[in-house]
């Protein structure tokens, strides 16, 4: 991990889109009672999709528009494509590496026989260093390809392949075919510890993820035309995000749109969305130039990394400090608020800090690259 002391230009818009998707992350990961929380703050049970399902696709769809900018500029520095492949991979090494022992510190447990193997960061990883290899080496035509093959071919297999020891096809948490491969090759020890039976991360969720990353790089690269007009640009991700919600709700009807099986309808459809979502912010801030209110999400979209790891510190600590045998919430809000509206603001006052952190290491000129 590397400390730049300088910025290179950049999209202000992906960082705000960035930054706020940071911040929801955040927010809906550190309330101040799991409990109590609103609805829209959490993930649906199984089917379907909240705000809170939006936050990790938006993350990886950033991913490959990241991609499309960080290559062409590497490209333009005179960088050759092997040596741009063997610092992705260095790069997926390390973010794999950062979540395995972010979990050893923060359990203080040295027992690798349990380690979860799958998560966030490793699936990050994974898409990062593949779609990197994919922009370097094949067209966009080619892409597109790769992109439609990986979201049909993935609902075949979860439709059709029958499971072993089940004996059919299907779309139930502990039963469909990726949880029995996770099973058999990661083992229920390494899995997500809330089941031991399946993870949302799991292994074969992976194809469908590098599809949510190519659908960023195909926007990236739209974006990155210097023979379009923005305003065309802008009617055009419009157009795209529309027509890939509409397809993802008719496929709904068949493969439903699903976050824990990342499904290939719930690829076409957060990739609408996120798309739209860049759209309105491209157009109002690159375009119309309003960016006073960017600032407090910038903080956050350019150190996107760094917040993220921190928000698995930061609150940990924060919750072992007590006094009366009291937490800070429990002496802040829990007396004076509803449950439910105490928790969101212990969750609001968890994302203040964060801020306040990233900050510092904003007006340092400080920016965590991995």
């Amino acid at each position: 991990m590397t400390t730049a002391l300088t910025k290179s230009p950049r999209l202000l818009s992906l960082d705000v889109f960035r930054g706020i998707t940071i911040a929801g992350m955040i927010l809906v990961n550190d309330p101040g009672d799991w409990g109590h929380i609103y609805a829209p703050l959490e993930h649906s049970v199984w089917n379907g999709c909240t705000p809170t399902d939006l936050v990790f696709p938006f993350f990886l769809f950033m991913v490959g528009i990241s991609i499309v900018y960080a290559m062409e500029s590497r490209k333009a520095s005179g960088e050759n494509q092997s040596r741009m492949i063997l610092t992705a991979l260095r790069r997926m090494v390390v973010l794999m590496l950062i979540t395995w022992c972010t979990q050893v510190i923060l359990r203080w447990n040295f027992d690798l026989s349990k380690l979860r193997l799958p998560g966030v960061l490793p699936r990050i990883a994974l898409v990062y260093f593949i779609c990197t290899v994919l922009y370097l080496k094949t067209s966009q035509k080619t892409r597109d390809w790769v992109f439609v093959i990986a979201l049909v071919g993935y609902y075949l297999l979860m439709t059709f392949v029958p499971v072993p020891g089940v004996g059919y096809a299907n779309l139930e948490p502990e039963t469909n075919l990726g949880a029995w491969i996770d099973r058999t090759l990661l083992t229920p020890d390494h899995l997500w510890r809330s089941s031991r039976t399946w993870d949302p991360e799991g292994l074969l969720g992976t194809l469908p993820a590098i599809g949510t990353g190519l659908f960023g790089i195909r926007v990236g690269t739209w974006l990155k035309r210097k023979d379009r007009d923005d305003s065309i640009k802008v009617s055009w991700m419009f157009t795209y995000g529309v027509i890939a919600v509409l397809l993802a709700l008719l496929w709904d009807l068949f493969f439903p749109i699903n976050k824990a099986l990342w499904t290939s309808s719930f690829v076409l459809y957060t990739g609408g969305l996120a798309t739209i979502g860049l759209a309105i912010c491209f157009w109002l801030i690159d375009v119309q130039g309003h960016k006073r209110l960017t600032y407090p999400f910038v903080v956050f979209g350019t150190n996107a990394i760094a917040a993220y790891v921190l928000s698995g510190f930061i609150p940990h600590y924060y919750n072992l400090i007590k006094w009366d045998g009291k937490s800070i919430y429990e002496h802040l809000f829990v007396p004076y608020f509803s449950p439910v509206n105490a928790s969101l603001l212990g969750a609001i006052l968890i994302v203040l800090i964060l801020w306040l952190v990233m900050w510092v290491f904003y007006l340092r000129k400080i920016f965590i690259k991995i």
